[in-house]
């Protein structure tokens, strides 16, 4: 009777962490706004991709703030991945979504090792740091590799990493972690 209970238990647990996962992922866009909030604007629903230099599209960006962060570039498509003493250990392109973060800086506010992302693509390694009017926005990567260009028709916040960059990612932005976020 005793391990028949057990078994009961740990199922429900399971079914209850599980549940607690989905839910924790939509709520993630309605943290609020004062925790740890240090936008310098309001996120608006898309920031326009103006071009950006080429000739070192790689290097870091001179205002993108000091100390350890991550550093997330709306026009370049690109992220810096920035250790304390201001040298960049990874850089990477990554495909976003179709609803862009206002330029500020952001604290990481939650991750999920695996969900389902908003267009049906299992992801792994998410890491959340804002929301855009109710959408949340956070980097992670899909299992199978892909990463689609976004339908504008669908307002998604993912942006999409390669998995190896997704791992770094996951390792580097724990909690409270800073995102900078540049035009």
């Amino acid at each position: 009777m005793a391990s028949s209970s057990a078994g009961f238990v740990t199922g429900l647990t399971v079914a209850a962490v599980a549940a607690v996962g989905v839910l924790a992922y939509q709520a993630s866009a309605s943290v609020p706004a004062g925790l740890g909030d240090t936008r310098a604007s309001t996120p608006s629903t898309a920031a326009s991709k103006a071009p950006r230099d080429q000739r070192n599209a790689t290097a870091l960006p001179a205002a993108s703030g000091a100390g350890r962060r991550v550093v997330y570039s709306v026009a370049a498509d690109r992220v810096w991945l920035v250790g304390a003493d201001g040298k960049v250990t990874r850089t990477f392109a990554v495909t976003p979504g179709s609803v862009d973060p206002a330029p500020g800086t952001y604290p990481v506010t939650s991750r999920s090792n695996s969900v389902t992302g908003t267009d049906g693509t299992p992801i792994e390694h998410v890491v959340r740091f804002t929301s855009v009017d109710g959408v949340a926005i956070g980097f992670s990567a899909a299992l199978d590799g892909s990463a689609p260009a976004a339908d504008p028709a669908v307002r998604t916040g993912g942006i999409r990493e390669s998995r190896p960059d997704g791992d770094a990612m996951w390792r580097f932005a724990t909690i409270g972690e800073k995102v900078v976020v540049i035009r």
